[in-house]
């Protein structure tokens, strides 16, 4: 091959490439490309990473955020500087203060969308506070108070979006809207947490709420899924001995740490996606980039009883062999 034609090769390949990888981003850029998405509790940490990662990926997003202190104390306008830093990076964005817990701010932010934009497609369920204290010494209030914003706030949005793609299914030519929920849950609500009776149980609802709403909306096209996170955020760096948080913007595009909770930020816009519309009602975690799907409560030993009223008194004998098998059994006829 002459030195023309060596030329004219190369020149060819790095035009393909550039032309694969121009595609490439193209169509990284369509995944929510036109989507209007809620995220909530978006000032910091993970929700802040989830609105930069779903406005990167085309979509428009409304960022909640009450301002609060981890505590949820206070206000602030923290929800604008998530908007400024997605409007630098050629995104579009609006900033939202509502409070997630009162039942006509929640309506709002569903209706916004709709006012603004004509529609929601996607919400994303993040706000969150925490009030740790042991149990014997923990106020009936740091208990209300925790729940109201995890539980009550992610029921109240859910409940104000599936009001209007119930009614949007109505008129839809197939009887189905595009909706995605994702609502999040985290380790301390799937196996517990010292000082974290309030959180935990919160955490832990949310879970069931969202593999019922999974049911309800499924014949209507929305799917409702759990993002289980992990990593050092504002929440889990009020544990003593734990590093303070970087957000997700402070960090350079390439880098990695196992301890960056926006590392399950890409799987939430990917849930979000309409190439994820096959996948409802699961519990997926994401602990330092790893993906885990959690397989939720299953029988472990099942006892029959044979059709009889079980006596208390042998019990003792029947959970030690049969269901904690903490006593072997011993030989059984037929067995």
């Amino acid at each position: 091959m002459d030195l023309i034609s060596t030329l004219r090769y190369e020149a060819k390949r790095r035009a393909e490439e550039e032309a694969a990888a121009a595609r490439a981003a193209e169509a990284t850029a369509r995944l929510l490309e036109g989507r209007i998405a809620l995220v909530t509790g978006a000032g910091h940490g993970i929700g802040r990473g989830h609105a930069l990662e779903l406005a990167k990926h085309g979509a428009t997003v409304i960022v909640n955020d009450l301002g609060t202190s981890v505590r949820g104390e206070g206000s602030g306008r923290d929800a604008e500087e998530v908007v400024e830093i997605i409007e630098k990076r050629g995104g579009s964005a609006v900033p939202d203060f509502g409070d997630v817990g009162d039942e006509e701010q929640a309506r709002a932010m569903v209706e916004r969308a709709h006012a603004d934009f004509g529609r929601l497609d996607i919400l994303v369920n993040n706000a969150g506070i925490v009030r740790d204290r042991a149990i014997w010494n923990m106020p009936a209030d740091d208990y209300d108070l925790v729940m109201r914003v995890h539980v009550r706030g992610t029921w109240l949005t859910c409940r104000a979006a599936a009001q209007r793609w119930r009614e949007a299914a109505k008129s839809s030519a197939n009887g189905k809207v595009y909706g995605r929920i994702i609502n999040t849950t985290s380790g301390a609500g799937l196996w517990g947490n010292f000082g974290q009776t309030n959180y935990a149980t919160a955490k832990a609802a949310i879970v069931g709420l969202t593999l019922t709403l999974n049911l309800e909306l499924a014949t209507i096209g929305v799917t409702a899924n759990v993002i289980g996170p992990a990593g050092v955020t504002r929440l889990s760096a009020t544990v003593p001995g734990m590093p303070e948080p970087v957000e997700a913007d402070q960090r350079p595009e390439d880098e990695f740490d196992p301890m960056d909770p926006s590392l399950c930020c890409p799987i939430v816009a990917w849930l979000a996606s309409p190439e994820a519309a096959h996948v409802s009602g699961q519990v997926v975690r994401v602990r330092s980039g790893d993906i885990i799907l959690m397989g939720g409560w299953t029988e472990d030993a099942v006892v029959p009883s044979g059709g009889k009223r079980w006596d208390a008194a042998s019990l003792g004998t029947v959970f030690a062999t049969d269901v904690f098998r903490t006593r072997a059994t011993g030989l059984r006829m037929g067995t």
